[in-house]
């Protein structure tokens, strides 16, 4: 018997593709691997350092990370980049092709929110709950609104600006806001989406209008799922 040597394709090829000419089944091969469309999601807002991408996905090891990392980068949708002095460090940005995924993440996230078995009280990154305002703004409530507010995320902040009924969202210094939020991201969560009481934020500024702004945003309805029938589920 010849025994046959299989290598291992280079970092960041496609290594199990569907043989399907859908650009479903490709956007799959691109995104589908455990980890990648988060990483990449992270990267929707600016660049990140390697340590802020594992503080904000507690859930991936280094190793993941770093593959994952030169994945998405051999396919063209991440560059690594590095800062100039007196930072001199690598971080990773999205490319605009890579950008261009963001209406994924949208369009995953409002389907997936219908789902029971989603817990809205897991852990969430700064990143995450700003793009969900990006994704769940109601239009009609937010017509008449208007105004700029910034939210502290521990070291980091960002800011949106609510105008015509849509919502831009940046990572910057907080200038110009009316008013300043300060809470976790899952905190802030919780107010927008779960119900917790608005006076739990820390708001700086303008709390009327923070009153108002966490009202703009809301979720699909649930999906109801047919109970399975007991002689069925047995069978």
């Amino acid at each position: 018997m010849q025994l046959v040597k299989v290598t291992k394709p280079p970092r960041g090829e496609l290594r199990r593709g569907y043989d399907d000419a859908c650009g479903t089944a490709h956007a799959l091969e691109l995104i589908g691997e455990r980890w990648a469309l988060l990483v990449l999601r992270e990267l929707m807002l600016g660049a990140r350092r390697f340590s802020d991408l594992r503080t904000d996905l507690p859930g991936i090891s280094a190793n993941v990370l770093t593959q994952r990392l030169e994945e998405l980068e051999a396919r063209g949708l991440i560059r690594r980049t590095r800062l100039p002095p007196p930072a001199a460090r690598d971080v990773y940005e999205a490319t605009d092709w890579g950008l261009e995924a963001e209406a994924v993440v949208q369009a995953l996230g409002r389907w997936a929110a219908r789902s029971p078995r989603h817990d809205p009280t897991l852990p969430l990154s700064a990143v995450s709950i700003l793009l969900s305002f990006r994704t769940m703004i109601d239009a009609e409530a937010a017509a008449g609104f208007s105004g700029k507010l910034g939210f502290r995320f521990g070291p980091e902040t960002f800011y949106a600006t609510v105008e015509g009924g849509r919502i831009a969202v940046a990572r910057g210094p907080l200038d110009g806001c009316a008013a300043i939020i300060t809470a976790p991201p899952t905190h802030l969560a919780g107010v927008v989406y779960g119900g917790v009481p608005f006076e739990t934020l820390t708001v700086e500024g303008d709390a009327a209008l923070v009153r108002r702004f966490v009202t703009l945003f809301i979720l699909p309805p649930k999906v109801e799922i047919p109970a399975v029938e007991a002689g069925a589920a047995a069978g």
